[in-house]
């Protein structure tokens, strides 16, 4: 599945590079710029979907105890950090143009960079924790505490007032939020970036597997 992951990976993302430069009418406010968002609402999915995978893998490790769960979460917390790192990136060579400043902090802005802090955190703790077992479960508890902040993240232009627009699409937005072409192509980005996601937290999942299975050899070769 992984080629064909790859292969689909990119042609999505050079549809969605044709679809931002050459299809979706440029926004009457703000320019140019606002093609930034066709990429930066898609890191943000990603960023979400980093610590949902956390979310998840965490609460079947706690149950089942599988390092295949355990590995899976430490893979799209790898993944996730990049993408909310970028998210952030690009919302702050979006906002000085627009705002006039890089960085102002709103709740969605702040709840963001606590996410970010909160993919260092658990990376931080794969990297000290005691090995085996008994770090796994510290960073399942971590992992699984530190989603509460996703659906704040996701609620707080509705909860607090926001320098950031509403909901443009998803359940709840108005319809007329977006063009049809700017739906259309937003749609076909996020799609991209979910598949590039998923190839990365893939690969990284194959490569911590391989990282186990030779620190097992070589403690199994140790012993002898």
């Amino acid at each position: 599945m992984r080629p064909l992951l790859l292969a689909s990976t990119a042609v999505l993302m050079t549809i969605t590079l044709a679809m931002v430069f050459f299809y979706v009418p440029t926004e009457q406010v703000m320019g140019v710029v606002q093609r930034i968002f066709y990429y930066h609402v898609p890191l943000a999915t990603g960023a979400f979907l980093g610590y949902t995978v956390i979310f998840v893998a965490s609460i079947a490790y706690l149950i089942r105890a599988s390092p295949r769960w355990d590995a899976v979460a430490h893979a799209g917390a790898e993944v996730g950090l990049v993408f909310t790192t970028l998210m952030l990136l690009s919302g702050v060579l979006w906002s000085k143009p627009v705002w006039g400043i890089w960085w102002d902090w709103s709740p969605r802005l702040t709840t963001s960079l606590i996410l970010w802090f909160l993919y260092v955190a658990y990376l931080m703790l794969r990297a000290y924790a005691p090995r085996g077992v008994r770090g796994a479960r510290y960073a399942a508890v971590l992992g699984i505490l530190g989603f509460i902040d996703v659906p704040i993240i996701y609620l707080s232009t509705r909860l607090w007032r926001d320098v950031h627009p509403v909901q443009m699409v998803g359940p709840g937005a108005p319809e007329d939020s977006l063009a049809p072409a700017m739906k259309t192509t937003l749609y076909v980005a996020i799609l991209a970036f979910t598949l590039l996601f998923s190839y990365l937290v893939a690969e990284r999942y194959r490569l911590r597997s391989a990282e186990e299975e030779a620190e097992r050899m070589q403690l199994a070769y140790g012993q002898r």
